[in-house]
This record gives structure tokens, sequence and C-alpha cells, in this order.
């Protein structure tokens, strides 16, 4: 059996892909899931992240997000049964390949249970990782997963499922959303952008949003939260100049939460750029949650003083916390769950994203990883 692998470089050097073998043990562990992947998601692999908590091997597995049908169950697994569909996340310091034909998961971690399952991953008191997640420990094999509708293709659900639990997290975790908010998303018809809008207007949230072309423009203002209703769910799509636009739209208040996918350090004059860091602290209301998703985001004195005069607060986005902690376990799967209910539902409704191939994985992966494509989903 073979899977999609990151051969590490040297800082600066463009990552290598290659398939290697892999095996699977002979005997199927009594608590262990051994589960036939069906579609697996590609997104770009951060590097640096896994150098900074310790976790860069030789050898990386691409391909984390997975959905499949269970072919067997260990002697003492009760949560599961074979022919099962579920769906999931395979943590950072998984050694599968979500591009494997077949996977074993440890069924404390696939399930769609709720309580919190203790269990600890030794890890030298002087890596990294100790170091920065201070009383958090590392799962291996933790993959919280969950059922898969069967009205939900593998394609759909694997391609969706990171960007609806960025969403869910920038949303409720990080802004604690509620009705009468008031929603900027930048660059919404990205795939983050389009869940992000689609779960606050449900919620009952009023979205202003950003486009990068006249399509994209047109294509917000045509969305709807579902078949027969007139409402659209984008509220108005702001121009570049975006100060001026947000203060018409709120009566002068700003709005309650800004989520970015990306920002501007530096005053530039290139087209389609992201927003400058002043303009969406300069948007947002007194209280206000800014959720962004630049890492290295750099905040000078004069922005530190407007965002204590509004009290307002800045928030990273990273959603690979909640592999990190056996203690998120049972929200992790609870989110997981709403996820994909809510797709099967209709609330959240993804852009098709057409399959490739597993021939073409390594390709796919390479034009992913340059930035070329933001994710792609392979078909196995």
């Amino acid at each position: 059996m073979k899977g999609l692998y990151c051969r590490a470089a040297d800082k600066g050097a463009e990552p290598k892909f290659v398939i290697q073998e892999t095996r699977l043990p002979e005997v199927l562990g009594s608590h262990v899931v051994r589960v036939q992947v069906k579609a697996c998601g590609l997104s770009p692999l951060d590097v640096q992240l896994l150098d900074d908590v310790g976790l860069l091997r030789d050898l990386i597995p691409v391909g984390r997000e997975v959905s499949g049908v269970v072919l067997q169950v260990g002697d003492k697994v009760s949560s599961f049964q074979a022919e099962d569909e579920v769906v999931g996340i395979l943590p950072l310091d998984s050694s599968c390949s979500g591009l494997c034909e077949v996977i074993d998961i440890d069924e404390h971690y696939l399930g769609t249970h709720t309580h919190t399952h203790t269990h600890t991953h030794s890890v030298p008191a002087t890596s990294s990782f100790h170091r920065v997640c201070v009383c958090v420990c590392v799962c291996v094999c933790f993959c919280p997963s969950v059922q898969k509708p069967e009205k939900l293709s593998s394609v759909c659900v694997a391609g969706a499922i990171r960007d609806g639990l960025c969403a869910y997290t920038a949303l409720h975790t990080h802004a604690r959303m509620a009705a009468g908010h008031t929603l900027l998303v930048l660059d919404g018809a990205s795939s983050f952008g389009l869940m992000c809008i689609q779960l606050a207007g449900y919620h009952g949230v009023k979205v202003l949003t950003t486009s990068r072309s006249p399509e994209q423009h047109a294509f917000l203002e045509q969305l709807r939260p579902g078949v027969g209703v007139q409402d659209p769910l984008v509220a108005r799509v702001i121009p570049s100049d975006l100060l001026p636009a947000v203060l018409e739209e709120t009566g002068g208040l700003g709005v309650d939460i800004v989520v970015d996918s990306g920002v501007s350090l530096q005053e530039e004059e290139e087209e389609n750029r992201p927003p400058h860091k002043h303009d969406i602290i300069s948007v947002l209301g007194v209280g206000g949650h800014w959720v962004t998703s630049h890492r290295d985001l750099q905040l000078d004195p004069p922005d530190c003083r407007s965002l204590n005069l509004k009290s307002a607060s800045v928030t990273f986005l990273n959603h690979e916390v909640w592999t990190a902690s056996s203690a998120q376990q049972g929200r992790y799967l609870h989110i997981l769950k709403d996820i994909v209910e809510k797709m099967s539902a209709g609330v959240l409704r993804p852009r098709p994203e057409a399959a490739v191939p597993l021939y073409e994985a390594t390709v796919a992966m390479e034009t992913v990883q340059r930035g070329q494509k933001t994710k792609a989903v392979v078909q196995l």
C-alpha cells in the first residue's frame, strides 16, 4: 500500500512530495477501527508549524481530511461497525497519510460520542511542543471523526470539513457571535469565507463582505440561505475602501466581528492586496473581535491604543489546537458533528470541488503547496 509524504527540505527550499510504501499491522488491535478512505482533502502543509511544535520529521504524511467507510473493527470496539461511513481530520502527529487506501484509527478517537477520553503521549520536556503547549498533550492517532450522512458525497465532505471547522472556530469559539451582531468577512467568495457567511447567516448575523473580482461580487450578491428564499445572505459587498462603506452600513458604529483571510502589514499599492491592518482596526466597533489568520501579525503602539480605546480584541485563528489537547476532544467531536449535520441539512453549502484521481495527487499537492490553489480533493 502506498501513501503520499513530504520530504522535509532545508529552509527556503521547496518541499518535495514522494510516494512511499507503507503497511498496516496484520493483527487488528482490540480498540482499532480499519477505514477504507474514499476521498482525501489536500491543504497546504505548514512545515514551520510542525517545526515550532517539535513534530518535524524526514517524511511528513500528507492529506489529513479524510472520508471513508469502516472495513473492520477490533473485538472490543463498541462505537462502530463495518460499513459505517465516517469523516474526520487526522492530527498533526499522525503517522498515516490520508491518501493511503486503508488506515487504522483507535476507536476512542473515532466516534460520535462527546465525552472526553484521556490519552497521554509522552513528549520530551525539552521539546518545542512541550514549551509552547504547557499542560497540553499530543495524541497519537487523535482523529475524532463523525458518521457521514448518506446524502453527502465523500468528495464534498472531505473537501469542506477543514473550512467548516475554521469557520466554526472563528465565529463560535473566538468571536462568540450572536443574533444581531454585524460581521465583516474579508474575501467572502473563498471556500473559508463562504462557510463563515453561511454559518453567520444561519444564526441571524448581519453579514458584510469583500470580493476580489466582479465575478466574485456577483456571486456573493446572489447568495441565498436556501431554495426559494428571497432575502440575501450578504447585506452588502463592500468595495476596497473599507472604512466609509462599513461606517455607512453600520450607522457609524462599526462591526462586531471581522474575520480576515490575510492582512497587509505595510502600505502597498498592489492590486487585490488584503486590507491593511489599520483599516481593519478602524472598522471595528466597541467591544469588537478581530479574528485573524495572519500568524505573523505585528501591531504597532498606535494600533494597540486604538484597540484599547474600543475595548476590542484580536484572536489568532489556528484550528490545529483542537487536536493538540485530549481535554478538548468532546467539544471537537461536537463541532465536527454539527458541521456535518449542517452540511447535510443544506445550511452549509460548499462550492463544488472537482476531484482529482489518485495518480494526480502528487501534482495536485505541489500546486496547493505553491499557493496556485487553496486546496484539492483526491478521490480514491
